[in-house]
């Protein structure tokens, strides 16, 4: 076998506004990783008769779905055509034969194997009747759709300041004359090595900065706008920020604590919505700000679709056939599998995930005690208020959806279900300290972690 792996191919292209992305599965990189994976590292662990703890990572579906092509600046089939359908069997495939290996090595009755995607899909709109941006044409840019930075365009608009590109060596970026950020981020301000705001684009969600000290007035404005924007469902601000109507604080979301990287003043989050194929987190869909086109995949977003991810586990230490009812994330999965080799991992803050105990045959079986919880916001002036659903176990905290009812896949419904949680907290309400940001459940595999004893 060659020493390097094989590049994508076509498997990488995107395409472009008129240029379908690609229409094949990343089939022939990931053969040669599996073959790695059955041919040379598995009879390298068979022959040294020590635990082993492997991960393959998948590339598909992910990579697929972010670049298909099969629905160009279309909405259906989205993530659903027969190319991301491809990527899913391809994902399949590897596992059979990483499954396959294990039983012809004689590994299979000592080893776990635990499959997990880390995040759901949707497909991206770049629709809005209410942007400045989506107002001006561009020559790469399908009429009345928003461009690339559509965000970071419609607060310099409101604010009146010149617009630079970070991804283009501080090029100014004149969108009055149907210009865009190269890569969707954006520098605001008059001096683009100091500016007043950045805009992180980041797929699903967009992060605000607002670097200079004293910047609560210059938040409350830019928050105001967003609040007007119908790309927009649900908006978290920095508790520095204080009190904003409509929005919640980053604590909420577990967002402001002592991470090396800046914490973000806004956190943004779009606008999603299902394409009525009868299983709304199937075909879900989501205002992205990013340089892929409409029709094409992206995650990131507090849509359930996206928060909603598939788990799976098998072997000796997994109980059989046992539907787990509780949440779980993928901070979760290295405890349990740590905790499966017998390993005492130290603590680096307080986000670690739990041991998944009720999945084990040693374990404790009694079904795991979830409480549902409901943050609201104050009501902004024009009624709107952003809704957090969380579920806590222990001392663990799950975020399964946020935004604005009615704008976000997840609580369409909110009204009706308001009575099934156990509790319903306002803005100024403490949360739980610890936690992990996902729940169970979507499509495709992303990676299997393996454990041989």
């Amino acid at each position: 076998m060659p020493n390097l792996a094989p590049a994508r191919g076509d498997n990488a292209k995107a395409g472009d506004a008129k240029t379908p992305g690609t229409n094949v599965a990343n089939v022939e990189q990931q053969a040669y990783f599996a073959d790695v994976t059955t041919k040379a590292i598995l009879p390298m662990f068979k022959a040294a008769g020590k635990p082993f703890l492997l991960v393959f990572w998948s590339r598909d579906p992910d990579g697929t779905q972010h670049n298909q092509g099969d629905s160009l600046g279309q909405l259906i089939p989205g993530i659903n055509g027969p190319t991301s359908q491809a990527s899913i069997k391809n994902a399949d495939d590897n596992l059979a034969a990483i499954l396959d290996a294990l039983k012809a090595l004689g590994l299979d009755a000592t080893t776990d194997v635990f499959v997990s995607s880390d995040h759901g899909f949707s497909t991206i709109s770049k629709d809005s009747q209410t942007s400045a941006a989506s107002k001006i044409n561009y020559k790469d840019v399908p009429g009345r759709q928003l461009p690339p930075g559509f965000v970071a365009i419609d607060i310099a608009k409101t604010l009146n300041l010149p617009l630079f590109d970070p991804d283009a060596k501080l090029a100014p970026v004149d969108f009055s004359a149907g210009q865009h950020s190269s890569k969707a981020n954006g520098l605001i301000g008059t001096d683009p090595s100091s500016p007043d705001v950045v805009v992180a684009a980041n797929g699903g969600i967009d992060l605000v900065y607002l670097p200079r000290p004293n910047a609560k007035e210059l938040g409350a404005n830019i928050v105001e706008m967003l609040l007007g924007q119908d790309y927009v469902s649900g908006l978290f601000v920095d508790d520095a920020l204080g009190s904003i109507p409509g929005t919640l604080p980053l604590s909420a979301i577990n967002f402001n604590d002592s991470s090396v990287t800046p914490v973000p003043a806004i956190v943004i989050n779009f606008r999603s919505f299902a394409t009525g194929c009868g299983e709304p987190l199937m075909c879900a869909v989501t205002v992205v700000d990013h340089t892929l086109q409409q029709g094409q995949g992206m995650h990131g977003n507090f849509s359930r679709a996206d928060t909603k991810n598939f788990m799976a586990a098998i072997g000796p230490d997994f109980r059989a056939k046992y539907t787990d009812p509780a949440p779980a994330s993928n901070a979760d999965v290295g405890m349990t599998l740590a905790h499966i080799l017998g390993l005492k991992l130290s603590k680096k803050g307080d986000l670690v995930g739990r041991i998944l105990t009720e999945s084990l045959k040693k374990g404790n079986h009694q079904t795991p005690q979830v409480k549902h919880l409901t943050r609201i916001s104050e009501p902004a002036k024009n009624g709107l208020q952003t809704v957090l659903l969380v579920q806590v176990l222990g001392n663990s905290m799950y975020f399964d959806a946020a935004g604005f009812a009615g704008r976000t896949v997840g609580l369409e419904k909110l009204a009706l279900e308001n009575g099934k949680h156990s509790a319903t907290v306002s803005r100024t309400a403490p949360a739980p300290k610890n936690g992990a940001a996902k729940a169970t459940g979507s499509r495709g595999m992303n990676a299997s972690a393996i454990t041989g004893k």
